[in-house]
């Protein structure tokens, strides 16, 4: 092999190492926090993942999911949880521009490595159920009208 295709070859071996720099960055899952005031909330989420807050879950980044949080004595409260463009994110994801081409763009587009989640963390603030107390009933206390005689 001649020693001039040598620095071809090592940047075409750089490229495909390289491509999806978000991927490679940022990995494909993050952490999200979820939080419920009062703590202690039953937490599940639409795409079936579940703890009990305050807790935090290693979620897909390309997954968009509704949070909902439930506790006995409270209305039950929802938190809908969608993906946008991380700015590092954006910023791997250009990088292929220079290093990964085609291919890393594709790669980092698949696997969601430029989103990040939002809200995170995820806070849910409960409304409590309000009490239905039977209303007190006043009764009389053994006395009767007097008819004056």
């Amino acid at each position: 092999m001649s020693t001039k295709f040598l620095p071809i070859l090592a940047a075409g071996v750089l490229a495909l190492a390289l491509s999806g720099c978000a991927t490679i960055t940022r990995g494909t899952s993050n952490q999200v926090t979820f939080q419920s005031e009062p703590s202690g909330a039953d937490m599940q989420t639409s795409s079936g993942l579940s703890c009990v807050t305050p807790c935090t879950l290693t979620v897909p980044r390309k997954s968009e999911f509704t949070a909902v949080f439930r506790k006995p004595g409270y209305q039950d409260a929802q938190v809908a949880v969608q993906t946008q463009i991380a700015g590092n994110g954006a910023a791997g994801f250009a990088g292929n521009i220079l290093v990964g081409g085609v291919v890393g763009m594709a790669a980092d587009a698949a696997s969601g490595a430029t989103l990040e989640h939002t809200p995170n963390p995820v806070i849910a603030n409960m409304t409590p159920i309000p009490s239905r107390a039977k209303p007190h009933v006043r009764r009389g206390h053994g006395r009767r009208a007097h008819s004056g005689s």
